[in-house]
Formats: structure tokens, C-alpha cells, sequence
């Protein structure tokens, strides 16, 4: 049997499962390739503006982040910062705010979709194999002895249904989970600018993470036997 042949054994559901399958490849590939362009590393032009918004103040770095046209969402916040710093503090950090949340839409585009055909696949592999059940059993209703070829029609259309739904939810469960560490990763480098940019502006130094406190040494306990 090849694979026309177990297409049509499925029945229609197995169809619809195929097309699923089409979208969740294509999405994901589209995905990769997005977060791909968003997760280029913006490491060196984040250094960059900030030696110079030191030596010359935010205009002239924001008119260096605006030449690099860098398409991270670290480069977006870079933007909205240095853009609004003339505003004041507050202002410039509604707008990284704002970017923060418009590079999060970006990032994290397409993964509730994959997400949602994850939870839908199982389910339509499972009413696959509902119909095909009840198939088989109504062979059993209309023929007394049915034989071994009338009673695979169903139970193989089950089968390959929830084989189908299973393959389909397991793709895109694990698509969407490596999309959104990646995704997780092109915003981490956003949360960073986000956070250490006012320190810039102010001319403060960025705060340091505070040291673990060092452990209390260990003091042996004696205990001396009381003379009466």
C-alpha cells in the first residue's frame, strides 16, 4: 500500500491534517527566517552609542544608531530612547517601553498559531479515529459475518488518522518551543538597552549586580564535660 492508497483509506479528515501540516512548515520557516534577520547581534552598535552619547550626547548617537539601520529590536529601542531623551527621563522611557512592546510583537509573531494547530492536530487525529469506529462497528450492524477486509476499512482509517494528528501536533509543538527560546533571546538583548539606557543618559554609571554575600565560615562546637 503506498501512500495515495493510505490517504484514501484515511478518509477526508487525513486531508485536512495534510493542510495543517503545509501551514505549520511554512510558518515556521518563515519565522526562522524573521527572527533570523531581528536576531542579528546588535552588541557592537549598542557599545558604540553608548562611548558616544558620552563624548557627545544622545543626538549624535541616535544619528549613529539611524546610519547603522540595524533591524534588531535592541536597535529599535536604541531609537526610541535617544529620540526622546531631550523629553526628559520619563519620556524616553515610555518610548523604549513602547519598543520593547513592539519588538515583542515582532519576535513572538506566529507562535500562537503554532501553538493552537499543536492543540487542534490530536484532535482532529482523534476524530478521525472516532469515525472510523464507528465504521467498523456499523459493518457489524448491517452483516453478520464480516470479514477481516470489510472491518480494516475503518480501523485502518482510524489509525492513520491518529498517526497523522499525532506527527502534526509533535512538529508544531516543537517548532513553536524553539521559536520562542530564540525569540526569547532576540528580546533579552531589547531588555538590556531598555534597562541600562538611562544610566547613559544621566551620565551614571549602569548599576552592578550585587555579589553573592560570602558564606558564614563553619565553627566546630566543643562541648567539655562539667566537673561537680
Amino acid at each position: 500500500m503506498n501512500l495515495l492508497d493510505l490517504a484514501r483509506a484515511a478518509g477526508p479528515l487525513l486531508w485536512v491534517l495534510l493542510l495543517l501540516s503545509i501551514y505549520v512548515v511554512y510558518l515556521t520557516v518563515m519565522r526562522v527566517l524573521a527572527l533570523n534577520r531581528l536576531g542579528q547581534d546588535a552588541g557592537t552598535l549598542i557599545e558604540r552609542a553608548r562611548a558616544v552619547t558620552a563624548e557627545s550626547g544622545a543626538g549624535a548617537a541616535l544619528a549613529e544608531v539611524d546610519r547603522a539601520a540595524h533591524p534588531s529590536p535592541a536597535a529599535g529601542v536604541l531609537r526610541a530612547g535617544l529620540g526622546r531623551a531631550d523629553r526628559g527621563s520619563e519620556a524616553a522611557q515610555a518610548a523604549m517601553n513602547a519598543a520593547v512592546l513592539d519588538g515583542d510583537a515582532r519576535a513572538y509573531a506566529g507562535l500562537s498559531a503554532l501553538g493552537t494547530a499543536a492543540q487542534i492536530a490530536p484532535l482532529l487525529g482523534l476524530l478521525g479515529t472516532v469515525i472510523g469506529m464507528v465504521r467498523s462497528f456499523l459493518v457489524f450492524s448491517s452483516t453478520s459475518a464480516p470479514t477481516p477486509a470489510q472491518l480494516a476499512t475503518g480501523i485502518s482509517e482510524a489509525l492513520i488518522n491518529t498517526a497523522g494528528g499525532l506527527i502534526v501536533a509533535i512538529i508544531a509543538y516543537v517548532a513553536r518551543n524553539a521559536l520562542r527560546a530564540k525569540a526569547d533571546r532576540v528580546m533579552a538583548q531589547a531588555e538590556r538597552v531598555r534597562e541600562e539606557l538611562p544610566a547613559w543618559l544621566s551620565g551614571r554609571p549602569a548599576a552592578p549586580v550585587a555579589a553573592r554575600p560570602a558564606p558564614m565560615p563553619e565553627v566546630a562546637l566543643t562541648f567539655e564535660p562539667v566537673k561537680v
